[in-house]
């Protein structure tokens, strides 16, 4: 599941910007008060109420918008093709919805979730969807060709673990508060550096700031994200552990491990926008920024449990 954070920070970074251009064309061009430095209560001459309620709006459409789009964007960029449990399906595609309708119900979900395959020689498996009701569960055609039974299973136990957390909607909560903290000082930080220029300019300067400065902080925001990233795979991974046993989790972990050079060999399809949607992360990554712990520690973590 190493894309979905990455789909997720992205996706929300170019909704909030999209969100923000637009908010500015409307006030440009209707004359409505944009300005957060009106009736100003704040030592710096901008009324810090109405900008932290205007961030709360912002921060938190933009991330429920986000997770609202997972499923399709995680469809369309992984090229998923979404098997029908009642059509007609090849022996490997039948093997995999069983397993997943079957982890899924021994999870307590009373919905099953959408079960899909990419193709792809990476050896690797995704969940998202913006509820439990509206998941997605995809394996590329490298995690069956490169795996056995077990470790199959294990994956997508840990995947359907990630649904039955709650994982996206957790995430997006968070999400939340970030984009909210991202929105309001990007704001006080476009208003401040407008007021270094000549007046005349200061609209010019002030909207290319934000933009700027809300991308920066989005980033730096993606450490808290990711942080909480790593924490969710070991839940994941236990939640795995769970469902297919904790033999089967710990043998898939092994097995990612021993095909890391695997988990990310895709030539068609740059996938660098859903890398956090996986089970495993890019290692390269540095790892304030990893979506995923290193797999060794995570081993380890479920044997001591």
């Amino acid at each position: 599941m190493a894309k979905r954070l990455f789909l997720f920070l992205l996706t929300n970074i170019l909704v909030l910007t999209t969100i923000v251009i637009v908010w500015s064309v409307i006030v440009n061009f209707t004359g409505i008060s944009g300005s957060f430095e009106n009736g100003a209560d704040g030592a710096a001459g901008i009324n810090y109420g109405s900008l932290l309620i205007f961030s709360l709006l912002v921060g938190f459409i933009g991330s429920f918008m986000s997770l609202a789009l997972s499923r399709i964007i995680a469809k369309k960029m992984m090229r998923v093709k979404v098997l029908d449990p009642n059509g007609q399906l090849s022996g490997k595609e039948r093997a995999v919805v069983e397993k997943v309708h079957r982890l899924s119900r021994t999870a307590g979900l009373m919905h099953m979730p959408e079960v899909g395959i990419y193709q792809s020689r990476e050896v690797n498996a995704f969940a998202t969807g913006p509820t439990k009701k509206r998941s997605l569960v995809a394996v590329s055609s490298g995690l069956l060709d490169q795996m056995d039974e077990d470790a199959v299973e294990g994956v997508i136990a840990h995947e359907i673990a990630h649904v039955a957390n709650g994982d996206m909607v957790t995430m997006t909560l968070l999400q939340g508060i970030v984009n909210t903290f991202v929105v309001f000082l990007s704001r006080i930080a476009a208003i401040l550096v407008s007021r270094l220029v000549r007046s005349e300019l200061q609209t010019v300067v002030r909207f290319a700031a934000i933009i700027i400065f809300q991308i920066l902080f989005s980033i730096l925001g993606s450490l808290v994200v990711s942080a909480y990233s790593r924490h969710r795979e070991y839940r994941a991974d236990h939640g795995g552990a769970d469902l297919a046993g904790r033999d089967k989790m710990a043998h898939a972990l092994r097995s990612l491990k021993n095909r890391v050079g695997l988990a990310h060999v895709d030539d068609r399809t740059d996938d660098s926008a859903v890398q956090t949607m996986k089970i495993n992360g890019k290692g390269r990554m540095i790892s304030l920024f990893s979506s995923h712990p290193d797999i060794d520690d995570r081993i380890a973590r479920l044997e001591r449990r």
